[in-house]
C-alpha cells in the first residue's frame, strides 16, 4: 500500500549550525532537500533576517521572490511556519487580546505570502485569540494548529479548548500538530548523560532514569528530592522527568480530524542490531508511523532534531548527519511514498 505521508524537515533542527554561522537560510533547505525530505518547516524569529516585531511593517515582496526562487532551485515545499507570541513585550504589561489577534494576524500573512499551509501555533497562545483570526486566517488559505507539546498531552483542558474552537470554526482552518515528544518512552540518554557531566548525582540519576523508564511516579521523586534538598543539577534531572511524558500512541487515533502536521522530534539516532537503520533512542517510531498510516494521516513527518543543546559541550554537533539518519528511518518506516 502507498503511504500518504510525506517526509520533511523543521529548520529548528539546524539551530547549531546556524547560529554558529556554519550554515546558512539556503544550507538548511538545501540539506533537508537532499535527504528528500521536501516539506520545509520554518521559524521566522530564528532564521529570516528582519523578520518584524509586531507592529512593524510586513517582509518586503523581495524576499517572498527570493524565497519562492529558492525553493524552486531544490524542489522544496513550505510546509508550516513556526509563530511566537511574545505575549511580554511591552515592559510592565502582557499583550492584551486585541494585540495577541494582530501578532497572529501577522503570522498569517507571512505564511500565505511564504507559500505554506499551515501555522504551528505556540502552546501559550490563547485558544480565544486563534478563534478570533480563524475568519482571516482561512481568507489567506491558512490553517491553524495548536502544538501538543510535554507536558502537555490531548488530555490537558487547554489542549481540549484548542480543539473546541476546531469543532466550531472546522478542522480545515484550527487544528493540532502533535509534538512526538509526548511519546518519551525512555528518558533520553543524551539529557541523562549531559546532567551527568555536569555534576549530577550518579545513584540518583540511575533513580531518576529507571522510575522514568517504569513508568512511575516522577513528580513524587522530584518532590522528595527537593525536600531533601538535591543539588541543582540532578534536581534539574528529576524536573525533565516529570516534564517529559509518554503518552499511548494510540491518542492519535482518538484526534485524527484535527491533526495536521507532525512535529517529528528526537534526540539521538543511535544503530541497531539486525536494521539497516539507525532507530531513534527514546520515542517508538515503529508504533507512531503505522498508527498515522491507519488513519489516513496524509500531512508531513518534520524530522524536529533536539539533541544538540545536550551534547554540545562534550563533542561537535552534527544536525546534518542526525537529521540524516532519522530522515533514513522516516523513510524505511513508511514505505512505498506516494
Amino acid at each position: 500500500m502507498t503511504s500518504q505521508i510525506k517526509r520533511g524537515v523543521s529548520l529548528y533542527s539546524y539551530q547549531h549550525e546556524y547560529v554558529h554561522g556554519t550554515m546558512d537560510l539556503e544550507d538548511c533547505v538545501a540539506a533537508a532537500a537532499k535527504e528528500g525530505a521536501l516539506g520545509i518547516e520554518t521559524l521566522g524569529e530564528q532564521m529570516i533576517p528582519g523578520f518584524p516585531f509586531p507592529g512593524q511593517p510586513d517582509l518586503p515582496d523581495s524576499f517572498y521572490s527570493w524565497w519562492q526562487d529558492l525553493m524552486a532551485k531544490y524542489g522544496t515545499t513550505p510546509t508550516v511556519h513556526d509563530m511566537f507570541l511574545d505575549t511580554k513585550r511591552y515592559r510592565g504589561r502582557l499583550l492584551n487580546h486585541s494585540e495577541m489577534v494582530d501578532s497572529l494576524k501577522r503570522d498569517i500573512r507571512h505564511t500565505a505570502k511564504l507559500g505554506a499551509k499551515g501555522i504551528r501555533i505556540i502552546v501559550n497562545t490563547p485558544p480565544e485569540v486563534v478563534e478570533s483570526a480563524a475568519p482571516y486566517a482561512r481568507d489567506h488559505g491558512v490553517w491553524m494548529g495548536v502544538e501538543v507539546h510535554s507536558p502537555y498531552s490531548f488530555e490537558d483542558d487547554w489542549i481540549k479548548r484548542h480543539l473546541e474552537v476546531a469543532a466550531r470554526v472546522g478542522s480545515d482552518v484550527v487544528g493540532c500538530v502533535p509534538d512526538m515528544g509526548i511519546f518519551v518512552h525512555k528518558l533520553p540518554r543524551v539529557v541523562v548523560d549531559r546532567a551527568l557531566r555536569d555534576g549530577a548525582d550518579p545513584e540518583l540519576a540511575r533513580e531518576i532514569v529507571d522510575t522514568y523508564n517504569s513508568h512511575g511516579d516522577t513528580q513524587a521523586l522530584f518532590d522528595r528530592l527537593e525536600r531533601q534538598g538535591t543539588d541543582g543539577v540532578t534536581l534539574g534531572l528529576a524536573r525533565n522527568g516529570v516534564h517529559m511524558i509518554a503518552q499511548p500512541v494510540d491518542c492519535l487515533r482518538d484526534h485524527a480530524e484535527f491533526i495536521k502536521h507532525i512535529h517529528a522530534k528526537f534526540y539521538e539516532m543511535h544503530q541497531v542490531e539486525g536494521f539497516d537503520y539507525w532507530h531513534e533512542y527514546s520515542i517508538p517510531y515503529h508504533e507512531i508511523v503505522p498508527v498515522l498510516d491507519e488513519i489516513g494521516y496524509d500531512g508531513y513527518l518534520s524530522s524536529e532534531y533536539e539533541g544538540n543543546r545536550h551534547i554540545e559541550d562534550a563533542e561537535p554537533v552534527d544536525s546534518v548527519t542526525q537529521v540524516a539518519t532519522h530522515q533514513n528511518m522516516l523513510k524505511a518506516l513508511i514505505g512505498k511514498e506516494n
